[in-house]
């Protein structure tokens, strides 16, 4: 059964994490709808530049908009310091090291169920709530981190390093939704953001020119764009900017006796600051047959093992496949029942048994 049966918790305060987007409005909408005391929380988390396009003012001008048009009262808090000293710095080391992390999920952890939840308890709130696409079940009394009905949309992977006790916290009103059905809902009920783009790129700092971008804050260099023979066949702008399997912004042109194959980084060497390539989306220099965590971060306490079988998801929306997890000499041995394409260092290997999301830790080593 689902955590929260919305028609038996009316009396409860819900914060709800308004980012001025249509799932977290619609999210707000649903939950009034059922009873629930609704306050909106709009978060500043990123402080821009003189000059800079500043996106997070527009996204409290439509979350103001929504939450007058829903009659709900809005607070807006400001977590910039702790995106900065929790999320971003970690994400710049990552990158210095060469790795390629997800700040996404250091958001979720730190930001929006911790610093979002702390502010929410304060003001009286029973549960806070999100537009994540996500579930959350009861089973014996624990709480589990579950996928969405839109999996294409599914965002567990993001979430996997929230534990058991913040989701109790926590409601996830379009665990049950499509993406479409969202969008018709806000339209239906007049929300001007029914229509509005998703946003990406950076977790709250947005989309970005990411050379531009992190170039003000690491050094980035030129060097050399290897083959698998070690011939320089080209020139990259850094090696911190590129991760394994990425195919775009190489720039290498027709080179002599080399098949017309697309270019793909395989490998990079930080030190040196060289990156590899080989030719073929499906070069066999791509795959990988297994990785390595140093820690794996449990959702729940109730896997204790020397072993396990389970199925590993290694980027969003990257098709699962049947894995074997050993704990072996302090860290975790992940075993792939097939090949993956891409692991990337630094990205997150994400667990799941079926549609349970168990944990995952930061890939540190793939073979």
């Amino acid at each position: 059964m689902y955590l929260f049966d919305l028609k038996q918790e009316t009396n409860k305060k819900v914060v709800v994490g308004m980012s001025g987007g249509v799932d977290s409005s619609v999210a707000a909408y649903l939950l009034k709808e059922k009873g629930y005391k609704v306050t909106g929380l709009f978060m500043q988390n990123w402080q821009n530049e003189p000059g800079e396009k500043c996106t997070s003012e527009i996204d409290f001008q439509d979350a103001s908009s929504v939450c007058d048009r829903l009659e709900i009262p809005l607070h807006k808090a400001n977590f910039s310091d702790d995106y900065w000293n929790n999320v971003f710095e970690e994400f710049l080391n990552e990158y210095k090291l060469g790795r390629t992390p997800n700040p996404d999920i250091l958001c979720n952890r730190e930001i929006k169920f911790k610093s979002f939840l702390n502010y929410a308890l304060t003001i009286g709130a029973d549960y806070i709530a999100t537009g994540h696409y996500a579930s959350l079940r009861n089973i014996n009394d624990k709480t589990y981190l579950s996928r969405a009905k839109d999996i294409a949309k599914d965002q567990t992977y993001f979430l996997h390093e929230v534990k058991e006790p913040e989701f109790k916290k926590c409601i996830f009103p379009l665990e049950n939704l499509m993406k479409s059905d969202v969008r018709k809902i806000a339209k239906e009920i007049g929300l001007s953001v029914s229509s509005k783009k998703d946003s990406v790129g950076i977790c709250f700092v947005g989309e970005k020119n990411m050379k531009d971008f992190l170039g003000r804050f690491i050094k980035l260099e030129k060097g050399p764009i290897l083959d698998e023979d070690n011939n320089i066949i080209g020139e990259h702008n850094g090696s911190t900017l590129y991760t394994i399997g990425q195919r775009q912004g190489l720039q290498i042109g027709g080179i002599k006796d080399k098949d017309d194959l697309p270019w793909y980084v395989y490998k990079k060497d930080i030190l040196k600051n060289h990156i590899f390539v080989c030719q073929g989306v499906n070069n066999n220099l791509l795959y990988s047959k297994g990785l390595e965590c140093e820690d794996i971060s449990w959702i729940n306490d109730d896997y204790d093992f020397d072993s396990i079988e389970c199925m590993i998801q290694i980027r969003h929306q990257h098709k699962p496949v049947d894995c074997q997890i050993d704990y072996l000499n302090d860290r975790y041995v992940i075993k792939f029942n097939k090949p993956i394409r891409g692991v990337a260092l630094g990205q997150s290997a994400v667990f799941y048994k079926k549609n349970i999301c168990m944990g995952g830790g930061v890939i540190s080593r793939a073979f």
